[in-house]
């Protein structure tokens, strides 16, 4: 597998590059690995690098994107955080790999039995942690469906959580970065929400 140039990364269309994605996930729930010379990429990337997703996930040790995508070395910016939550310097980043590096899709990927969201809805407390948490708040307060057992322990109800927080995260990047928010009007960048399933190892995309 090679490296992206930037001539192929000026070719590939936001779709082209969610089906990168998409292709990369099935491959890791099958067990086909790409053969990865890691070496080789990085001696390609050394001079250059041309990634065509932008990632935003959780800190989880279980959710290294380049693995359940099956993606090497220069292929994928990867912003990680506790929660996927959103800040001023993840938004920065964000319009650099966009605006200046170009990539074609921003994913936002939350997972299941995420333990963000369990602190969240467990109403941890603890430190800066306590901060980062209240960014989950809302999505908790917009889940509706669940009446009882709203807690951590609740699996469907983190679930639930989990998909709206993603969603809130998407229309917080819209709304707080005119840059991006131009690039999806003009359709040179699709931000999309996914949700990967921890025990499934399948990353199901949703808009």
């Amino acid at each position: 597998m090679f490296s992206h140039s930037i001539e192929n990364q000026t070719h590939l269309t936001p779709d082209q590059a969610l089906t990168l994605l998409r292709e990369g996930n099935d491959r890791f729930v099958h067990n086909l690995h790409t053969n990865l010379d890691l070496l080789d990429q990085m001696l390609e990337s050394s001079t250059g690098q041309f990634p065509f997703a932008t990632i935003l996930s959780c800190i989880d040790s279980r959710t290294a994107v380049e693995l359940i995508f099956d993606q090497g070395l220069g292929d994928i910016f990867s912003i990680r955080i506790a929660g996927n939550v959103l800040n001023e310097d993840i938004l920065g980043s964000m319009e650099f790999a966009t605006k200046l590096v170009g990539t074609k899709v921003i994913v936002v990927l939350g997972h299941t039995k995420c333990g963000a969201i369990a602190g969240a809805c467990n109403n941890v407390e603890l430190g800066h942690l306590s901060g980062l948490l209240s960014k989950i708040k809302p999505a908790i307060e917009q889940e509706t469906t669940t009446t009882e057992n709203r807690n951590g322990k609740n699996l469907e109800f983190m679930k639930n959580v989990t998909e709206i927080h993603t969603s809130l995260v998407i229309q917080q990047i819209r709304k707080e970065s005119p840059i991006i928010a131009e690039l999806e009007a003009n359709g040179d960048l699709k931000i999309v929400g996914a949700l990967y399933d921890i025990d499934a190892g399948i990353v199901h995309f949703h808009y």
